[in-house]
């Protein structure tokens, strides 16, 4: 089995994912794990620091983006099972077992979609930008029976499957797993969440990780969109369709969010309410800059 993690310029949380991805419950002699430096600064050392782990090694990628780090991991794994997860992710120390249990167990599985649960920074000083990750951020579960994809943090599939609908698009800018999600659903392949195969991801705690994360979500939103335009429909209908679907103020999450029993307090309920209002209109934004000639942002 390998395991692929991509990584730029983080190695301090890296740290914490290699540490747990060498202890897991799965035996050692059975997985390898790839980390793809994907152009880091040279002061963080990266190599340096994948040496300190008995199951780790690195290869580099110059080619920006998580999907182009990925495929060149891919290309060099040795396993005949692959799981990815990422540089800032916490895999529970059972995660490679229970992964692979799903993975086998279910005849013509081509993808496994672990869970992915949200911590806080400091549980004692919750930001609304954590609060409203802690409500929205990695539904895998949702995401798998609704719409036959799920987040490339923590997804297992076989190398053959990979051999036969191929790699992640590597020219999108956002949404790459999604898209390698639906080929595998499309090729008649079964997909798994397993709820005992879990990740922790950290919520990000500020304004300015929010935007940066949502004009990039939105710039391989559009880009998908315009690749996959299957019905022919001019492309300003397309780009109309994406603009007023984030113009439209978004009152069924508002109600929602105030039902919702695990925000305890009205203050905390108005905060992410206020939070989805700046996501939306921060997308729509980006929707326009993408068609009237902008570049999409990229982290």
């Amino acid at each position: 089995m390998s395991v692929i993690v991509p990584v730029y310029n983080d190695t301090e949380r890296l740290k914490h994912c290699l540490k747990a991805l060498d202890q897991q419950t799965y035996p050692q002699s059975c997985y390898e794990v790839i980390v793809v430096d994907n152009g880091s600064d040279p002061a963080e050392k990266v190599d340096r620091v994948v040496a300190l782990f008995n199951q780790a090694f690195c290869i580099n990628e110059s080619t920006p983006g998580s999907y182009a780090a990925r495929n060149h991991g891919i290309s060099v794994a040795k396993g005949e099972i692959i799981a990815f997860t990422d540089a800032d992710c916490l895999p529970a120390l059972d995660w490679l077992e229970q992964g692979v249990t799903n993975l086998q167990k279910v005849l013509n599985c081509g993808l496994v979609v672990g869970k992915i649960e949200i911590f806080f920074q400091n549980s004692d000083k919750i930001t609304p930008v954590e609060l409203y990750e802690s409500i929205t951020a990695f539904p895998q579960k949702e995401l798998l029976e609704k719409y036959q994809y799920g987040a490339g943090g923590n997804l297992f599939t076989w190398k053959k499957v990979l051999e036969k609908v191929g790699v992640f698009d590597a020219t999108l800018k956002s949404s790459g797993d999604v898209e390698w999600c639906r080929r595998i659903f499309e090729s008649g392949y079964l997909q798994v969440y397993a709820e005992e195969s879990c990740v922790q991801h950290p919520a990000r705690t500020s304004w300015r990780e929010l935007y940066k994360r949502t004009i990039r979500l939105m710039g391989g939103i559009y880009d998908l969109q315009q690749k996959k335009n299957t019905r022919n429909f001019p492309k300003d209908l397309v780009f109309l369709s994406l603009l007023l679907k984030n113009l439209v103020p978004p009152l069924n999450f508002v109600v929602s969010t105030f039902l919702d029993e695990r925000l305890t307090s009205l203050k905390h309920k108005c905060q992410v309410s206020l939070v989805m209002f700046f996501v939306r209109y921060v997308s729509a934004w980006e929707v326009l800059r993408l068609r009237f000639g902008g570049l999409s942002a990229r982290e």
